[in-house]
């Protein structure tokens, strides 16, 4: 878990503190040795400050004792099914965050692309965080149009999550 991670991961939290009756989300990584790991609960959102820090712990602390690897195409297919399965959704979301280091685990940016779009009544979309040269640029390309974005800067995560809330409030 990078600290670029932890802080969009803190101002997803704390943008949608209030809005818990609203918008029920799950945060759920992946790592070498787990393609799903459940960090938060849609049931149980972080109430205050010190819950989020101790989400942040948790985290952390999993990212530094995990087995080195990639599940980034099985997480993300885990999450959309996790998503297709909610019951009583107006809307399933999943957002997935990624430093686009895609080739270093030999992930074909196809097999994203097919996972983005395995189950239609899940809207997914990729925020690639930084980059190795233009790898992010290049996934993008052949990502589904509209549903990857890139950013260089984790300042602009908001921005990029206000399209991302738009287009889905569009396309519903």
């Amino acid at each position: 878990v990078s600290t670029q991670s932890t802080g969009v991961l803190v101002m997803v939290m704390e943008g949608l503190q209030g809005a818990e009756k609203r918008v029920r989300y799950d945060i759920i990584g992946h790592s070498g040795e787990d393609p799903h790991i459940t960090f938060l609960s849609r049931d149980k959102p972080p109430a205050n400050e010190k819950e989020r820090l101790q989400l942040i712990e948790e985290m952390h602390a999993h990212s530094q004792f995990c087995w080195s690897g990639d599940n980034t195409v099985t997480g993300l297919k885990r999450a959309i099914s996790h998503a297709a399965s909610v019951p009583e959704a107006d809307e399933r979301i999943v957002i997935a965050f990624s430093d686009a280091n895609l080739k270093r685990y030999m992930i074909r940016p196809s097999a994203i692309g097919d996972a983005m779009n395995c189950d239609p009544s899940v809207s997914v979309f990729m925020i690639f965080i930084g980059s190795i040269g233009n790898e992010a640029q290049q996934l993008r390309k052949v990502l589904p149009s509209g549903r990857s974005f890139v950013t260089m800067d984790t300042k602009e995560i908001p921005t990029v999550l206000q399209q991302i809330f738009a287009t889905s409030i569009v396309n519903s």
